[in-house]
């Protein structure tokens, strides 16, 4: 027996005594190192004639000076540590190196407060030293052992922060170092949790793939940890390989893992395949809990399949499961973005009843709602019920409320309650600061856009493309081309990517001014950017060419738009078919209206008023009655503008009879003339010097409740001085003053 002991001891005593051979002196230090380790044996049965025995032995192979003098150093602190003296300590920890602290802390095994006193002082005195993965492995399983979970964790983040490690080497320092630290099957749990804190998910789940791999078993929490982090970020596929993995490695799942798999399934919109799963995790004794049915109740929501949800929450009560906010909150907001608000605000009133209190979620649900739909009693109140009820609003109420009255152009209630949220004491964001720029924009007060965002710059928010965009677009419409020209450049110097919106607002403003060779330059710039032209880009430019008379050019941007797979649209074709009839070049309106309704795009009311026109341009009445028909036949109902485009065409062929039928035919569809029609007809009839009957035509209009204009008695004055009807000419004259009109008094 105490043979076997000395030959297991044999390369350590060799190495002492090889160390000890090279003396030529005796030396103090050296006899007292070698005796310290003679002693220490000693208590295994190796006595001196062992020691003898084993210098006699043949030399082994060389051993390196690093691991010689690192093993001899190792024994030093392990000896300061046993005696306790951590002064003595101190002195030698800025010799410290991985090897030294990998040796320490495995000959700790046995002895772990020894150990984690080691680590302790390395904590406290070595925060900065340069580790290697074998070192802060064993610290890291030391610190597991004493369940000093978030130092451990500390460590841990450290080594998969550094930079060139590699999983592999992770994984295999672990590995390596768990037998000899005595390690907790903990530690693995805790690398794959930390690779999902560190956001470095794909390399936490190389990581669980390579512990299966090697036989080490991962606890259902880590697993769970890594699977939630996958499907947060929307790395489904992932998630579901790392699922399969858990099954195959026959982890115990629980509901934590039904509910992330569900929640997976609802993310990828595959919300009828989690049937499947609660029936597989039911056979496994797994049942859907209360999370799991708001995870369902919110995805069909989402989806707007409210029936499903509201069936869902009848089979929550059956299970003796109660529904909370989060389940009703889901309901409100999704009845809110179907539409049905008044279902929402019953869902309300039910959620009270069974004692439940709604927060700001529940109230932005039904606020932005009523917002959207412009019911500004409704969104008034259900602000002021928010209040009553003791529920703050928040950035998401007031930006609602600011929308509303500002996109209607009333900034005076916007304002109020722009200084009511700071009054509450939140910041406005840019969102809010955006939103009211762009009311003044619409309404045409640049001086006041720039001042409210000059304040936001105030306040430390940033513009984004967004605010560019607005200001952009009000400056366009004001027709400030060089300030939006200018706006463009700050854009650019401030870091801020125009994207395709900011171009397009700024070609529509230079097509609208005409000046087509800057719209086309601008163009040119936005596809060498890289920024995809959409239809809206096209249709602008389109227009711009046809209205500046350059044809050519508008046929042969329309040819560039179709190779680019940007197809035309109702506008595209409304565009072409105006354009053409405003020409009176019909039968090329006609090529492009017959190619619209073979690609199966239904026309607007728009352009077939449009077609209508260009036939009485071309002189051809009898088609444009044929058009009528053709029209209402494919569902599209005429207005106000059809009929006076058929009255004012038959009028100016001198066909009052049949300018009349359609008057008829008009007030039988219900649509009432208006001063426009009625100044139509007048015009016919003083034209042909048919005094009487414009009389008529006056006298019915004022029975029909439609009040004269400037226009009309200005027919009527011109109509009677051609027939040289001096006195009925002054008698309309005087009564147009009367009626407030200025004459032109150019007979």
């Amino acid at each position: 027996m105490a043979t076997h002991r000395l030959l297991r001891q044999k390369p350590i005593l060799i190495t002492l005594l090889n160390f000890a051979k090279p003396l030529q002196k005796p030396h103090f230090h050296g006899i007292w190192l070698l005796f310290s380790y003679l002693k220490s044996y000693s208590s295994h049965g190796v006595g001196a004639l062992q020691v003898q025995e084993a210098y006699a032995t043949p030399k082994p192979e060389p051993v390196s000076s690093n691991s010689l003098s690192g093993s001899i150093f190792a024994e030093k602190i392990l000896l300061g540590l046993k005696q306790g003296n951590p002064n003595s300590l101190r002195n030698y920890l800025f010799q410290l190196n991985p090897f030294v602290v990998v040796e320490v802390l495995s000959r700790c095994r046995e002895n772990f407060q020894l150990g984690m006193k080691f680590v302790d002082l390395l904590l406290l005195n070595c925060p900065n030293m340069k580790h290697s993965s074998q070192s802060l492995s064993v610290m890291i399983h030391i610190l597991v052992r004493g369940r000093r979970l978030s130092e451990a964790q500390a460590l841990v983040l450290r080594m998969v922060r550094r930079s060139g490690i590699s999983r592999v080497e992770v994984v295999e320092s672990f590995v390596s170092t768990c037998v000899s630290c005595g390690s907790n099957p903990l530690v693995f749990d805790l690398l794959v949790r930390t690779y999902v804190q560190a956001k470095k998910l794909r390399e936490g789940s190389e990581v669980f793939r390579m512990l299966r791999s090697k036989g080490f078993r991962v606890s259902i929490n880590a697993c769970n940890s890594l699977l939630g982090g996958l499907v947060k970020v929307g790395w489904v596929d992932l998630a579901w390989e790392v699922y399969e993995e858990v099954l195959r490695s026959g982890i115990g799942l629980n509901v934590y893992t039904l509910n992330i798999m569900v929640n997976a399934l609802c993310k990828d919109g595959k919300i009828d395949d989690t049937k499947l799963l609660l029936s597989d995790m039911e056979k496994k004794g797994i049942l859907p809990d209360i999370v799991t049915y708001n995870t369902l109740v919110n995805a069909y929501c989402r989806q707007g399949l409210l029936e499903e949800a509201f069936r869902l929450l009848d089979s929550m009560s059956c299970k003796g499961l109660r529904p909370g906010l989060f389940t009703y909150n889901s309901l409100i907001n999704g009845l809110c973005k179907v539409g049905n608000y008044a279902r929402a605000k019953e869902v309300l009133d039910e959620m009270l009843q069974v004692g439940l209190n709604p927060d700001t979620t529940t109230y932005n649900a039904l606020l932005v709602e009523s917002c959207r739909k412009n019911s500004v009693l409704e969104a008034e109140g259900i602000f002021g019920e928010m209040s009553r009820r003791g529920v703050s609003p928040d950035l998401i109420s007031f930006s609602a409320l600011i929308g509303m009255f500002s996109r209607n152009g009333q900034l005076d209630q916007a304002l109020g309650y722009f200084k009511s949220l700071k009054s509450a004491g939140l910041a406005p964001d840019n969102v809010i600061y955006t939103i009211l720029i762009d009311g003044y924009c619409k309404k045409g007060l640049m001086s006041e856009a720039l001042k409210m965002r000059d304040k936001m710059l105030e306040q430390g928010c940033a513009m984004d493309v967004v605010t560019y965009n607005t200001i952009m677009n009000g400056l366009c419409r004001e027709m400030m081309l060089a300030d939006a020209d200018l706006l463009l450049s700050e854009m650019v110097e401030r870091g801020v990517i125009p994207d395709f919106y900011t171009f397009t607002t700024l070609i529509h403003g230079y097509c609208k001014d005409g000046n087509m060779r800057k719209a086309l330059n601008l163009f040119q710039t936005m596809t060498e950017r890289n920024l995809k032209p959409d239809i809206v880009t096209y249709n602008t430019l389109i227009d711009g060419f046809f209205k500046g008379g350059e044809i050519e050019k508008a046929k042969e941007l329309w040819g560039d738009m179709i190779s680019r797979s940007i197809f035309p649209n109702h506008i595209s074709y409304g565009i072409l078919i105006n354009e053409f009839c405003s020409m009176g070049h019909v039968s090329e309106a006609f090529r492009y209206w017959d190619q619209m309704v073979e690609e199966g795009i239904k026309p607007t009311l728009v352009t077939c008023n449009t077609i209508l026109k260009g036939y009485f341009r071309s002189g051809d009445a009898a088609k444009a009655d044929e058009f009528l028909g053709k029209m209402i036949s494919r569902g599209v109902i005429p207005d106000s503008i059809t009929y006076n485009t058929l009255i004012n065409g038959y009028i100016k062929e001198d066909n009052l009879d049949k300018a009349f039928v359609f008057i008829n035919k008009m007030e039988d569809k219900g649509l009432l003339p208006d001063v426009i029609t009625y100044n139509v007809i007048l015009n016919g009839f003083c034209r042909q010097g048919r005094m009487q009957e414009a009389e008529l035509v006056l006298r019915r209009m004022i029975e029909k409740g439609v009040k004269p204009d400037r226009s009309t008695y200005t027919l009527l004055i011109n109509g009677h001085v051609s027939q040289d009807n001096l006195k009925a000419a002054f008698r309309f004259h005087d009564e147009m003053l009367q009626k407030g009109f200025v004459p032109d008094d150019t007979f």
